[in-house]
């Protein structure tokens, strides 16, 4: 290597496989976090979603169980129309589902 520019040639080469490397190492790491991130999130959110639903079918045992056509609120003594509360409720479903599949769809366009 007695040419000055064929040596910078060959530190040169060097320099961009290194840091090539590097960069690839960074961008699997990232890439590994992201996955992890996104499968804990999803776990998550089963978990929240049949805990949910757990609460719910107790809840609405419960409510059959005391009465078919009212439940009292335990705040106030005024009856609650059962309908009308599961109508909320899905309604509130229904949204959670919307913003939902609008959070899925960004995630799956950004990644």
């Amino acid at each position: 290597m007695s040419n000055p520019l064929v040596q910078a040639f060959f530190v040169g080469r060097a320099v961009a496989d290194v840091l090539s490397e590097k960069l690839e190492f960074a961008v699997t790491d990232a890439l590994s976090e992201l996955g992890k991130w996104d499968a804990e999130l999803r776990e998550q959110m089963r978990e929240f979603t049949e805990e949910v639903l757990e609460r719910a079918n107790r809840a609405s045992a419960a409510a059959g169980a005391t009465s078919t056509s009212s439940v009292y609120s335990g705040t106030s003594s005024a009856p609650v129309d059962t309908q009308a509360a599961i109508d909320d409720l899905r309604a509130e479903i229904a949204t959670l589902r919307a913003e939902l599949h609008q959070y899925r769809n960004q995630s799956n366009a950004n990644g």
